[in-house]
């Protein structure tokens, strides 16, 4: 008598398979997965994953950098981050300084916070340049390649360790992927206080960002600006972010200041 060898049916529908694949994603729903893990994690073929993520693809659930996925636009709007305390305040008293720094630029500007190893945009004005970006309030992006990512990860020493303990995906050609790379442009990043994205997340979107500090010295937050590759030339911009966000810090510091009174 012989065994077969014929692997036991999968009796999963087309539904389960997808839900299994959207449950794999795990702690790394916006920093990316590959589709051999995810395969691995859902216990399917890589074939079966990656024609049921083609589908999710399509119908927004999901989004493709590469060789690596995430979750899509429309399941992140479902699980819309929910603001802090703290993080509303500091929306509400950093919001006019972004206002200011729209009428000076006139570019598209973001205020933003680090939660865990992503930035969570907390505010965005649009620009008078069109151009295509990931990145709305209430969402979510991959720190290592955001220019307010970079600058909050430069003075934020255990996010930084841990998102070079991770595996960086590379979400356009110009992404940086090597954890030693990454450590010698945070390094210039602290020093300078300023912090590039040059189509790191994106093709065609440039953005300078820098941090924006309380009384103790710790970077609450940060603005950038941005535009369109080819248009809009960062350095241009430097003088202008850095006066504003000097200014932002003083607000900062009495958002912090008040929340350690009512804490």
């Amino acid at each position: 008598m012989t065994r077969s060898s014929t692997p036991p049916r999968d009796n999963r529908t087309a539904v389960d398979k997808a839900m299994d694949l959207l449950k794999a994603f795990g702690e790394e729903a916006t920093t990316g997965v590959g589709v051999s893990e995810l395969a691995r994690r859902a216990d399917l073929s890589k074939s079966t994953a990656f024609r049921v993520l083609a589908s999710l693809q399509a119908n927004g659930a999901v989004q493709r950098a590469g060789n690596a996925y995430r979750l899509g636009k429309m399941i992140q709007d479902l699980g819309m981050t929910q603001e802090s305390d703290l993080h509303a305040r500091l929306r509400d008293a950093l919001t006019p300084y972004l206002v200011n720094l729209y009428e000076l630029t006139r570019q598209t500007v973001h205020l933003a916070v680090l939660q865990g190893t992503d930035v969570v945009y907390l505010n965005k004005l649009y620009g008078q340049l069109a151009v295509r970006s990931p990145s709305r309030i209430g969402g979510r992006a991959p720190s290592y390649c955001t220019a307010v990512g970079k600058v909050l990860l430069a003075h934020t020493p255990a996010a930084a360790s841990a998102v070079m303990n991770q595996e960086l995906f590379a979400w356009t050609e110009n992404t940086i992927t090597d954890p030693d790379h990454l450590a010698r442009e945070l390094s210039q990043v602290r020093q300078a206080n300023l912090g590039y994205d040059r189509e790191e997340i994106l093709m065609g979107l440039n953005c300078v960002g820098a941090a924006v500090f309380n009384a103790s010295g710790q970077a609450v937050a940060a603005l950038s600006i941005s535009g369109p590759a080819g248009k809009f030339v960062p350095e241009s911009q430097t003088s202008v972010l850095r006066k504003v966000c000097y200014e932002a810090s003083r607000a900062a510091a009495a958002v912090s200041a008040a929340a350690g009174r009512t804490g």
